[in-house]
């Protein structure tokens, strides 16, 4: 028989997991919160520092940019091409996935950039060897490249960018961004300077092993939860997916959350079936991996009525892992908006937001 818990037993076992309840204790690193959540988004670096600090008890505003310095930290394209932190030691294992799409085959990449699929490795050999002394900006970077006469032709991609152009090349372990230069221009350098680097394994290797990481820091989890952050993030493949699934039976234990078949990794399910519900509170930014890893589709964890907000990055005021309100930035205090019906907990926000060195206000939109 599959044995059973509830929603919010399930959900206070994952807040565990993504250090909510209990805060990852005194020495958690930001290498140790975007290690276990797998990445955390980056376009906006203060949503990024804001869901780094959420998890940690103590730590300093520039930590994060620190981690990043020191390379403990590092930032790719990844999940839907978008800027991600992840770890040196792990990344690769993404953008093992992010690649076996080999986009830049399509007739359309072929078409636009003149380089045929045969036509990458030198490519790509170029690029690496431009930056094999160090940063480089995306000017000096395609000066490099564009000086050899087979890439002349994508001065005119560097000068707008080369944005696209580049995101294959980070997949394939070729460069990943760099701490801004001294005068604050983006860089990008070679990620084997880096002595924690990992190297992109091979696809069958890394892809068992991203489906099993993403089950044991979101779990429980449903199969429509893997297609999601691995086949709708990553564009792995369904088929890739389900095969990968199939082969890790004897790491993976079914378990029905309120009625939903759902798993989880086989030695956390004592553990998880163990939990007890969790009332903490916690302010999260807009774009949380605490919604984007499940989506913000999961009713489960975002209520139908707060979705478009929590999709155009509002901030977060979760509740027992689910999403009671939101917050917006009003001048230097977080105005904080409560959609449940169940009474406000004014002391917990107001003790969070004390934590984490924020001032709160209340919308009258609260109710």
């Amino acid at each position: 028989m599959t044995p059973s818990c509830t929603w919010d037993r399930a959900l206070a076992w994952r807040l565990g997991r993504h250090l909510l309840d209990p805060v990852g204790p005194a020495g958690t690193t930001p290498a140790d919160v975007v290690r276990r959540l797998g990445a955390v988004l980056a376009l906006d670096t203060g949503l990024a520092e804001q869901a780094v600090a959420a998890r940690r008890t103590a730590g300093a505003p520039g930590d994060l940019a620190a981690a990043r310095a020191e390379g403990s930290v590092v930032t790719v394209f990844s999940f839907r091409g978008s800027l991600h932190l992840a770890t040196p030691e792990d990344v690769g294992v993404h953008l093992a996935l992010r690649a076996a799409g080999r986009q830049w085959e399509r007739r359309s990449w072929v078409e636009h950039y003149g380089l045929r699929a045969e036509d990458w490795p030198a490519f790509r050999a170029a690029v690496r060897g431009a930056l094999a002394a160090g940063p480089l900006t995306v000017g000096e970077l395609g000066a490099a490249v564009t000086a050899h006469a087979a890439y002349r032709h994508l001065r005119p991609v560097f000068d707008d960018g080369a944005g696209t152009l580049l995101k294959p090349l980070c997949w394939q372990g070729d460069l990943w961004i760099a701490p801004t230069s001294p005068d604050g221009r983006p860089r990008f350098e070679l990620p084997e300077l880096n002595p924690r680097w990992g190297g992109v394994p091979d696809l069958e290797d890394a892809g068992p092993r991203a489906v099993l990481d993403f089950v044991r820091d979101y779990g429980p989890v449903t199969t429509d939860h893997v297609h999601h952050w691995l086949g709708g993030g990553l564009s792995a493949g369904r088929a890739r997916l389900d095969r990968w699934w199939t082969g890790l039976a004897d790491e993976l234990a079914a378990v029905e959350v309120e009625g939903t078949p759902a798993h989880v990794a086989r030695d956390d399910l004592d553990a998880l079936l163990g939990c007890e519900p969790s009332d903490a509170v916690r302010l999260l930014p807009g774009h949380d991996q605490w919604v984007m890893g499940v989506g913000t589709a999961d009713e489960h964890v975002v209520p139908p009525a707060l979705r478009e907000a929590v999709t155009r990055k509002a901030g977060l005021v979760v509740r027992g892992g689910v999403v009671r309100g939101t917050t917006v930035r009003r001048g230097g205090a977080l105005e904080v908006s409560w959609w449940d019906d169940g009474p406000r907990p004014d002391d917990a926000i107001g003790e969070e937001a004390a934590r984490l060195g924020l001032e709160v206000g209340f919308s009258d939109r609260s109710r």
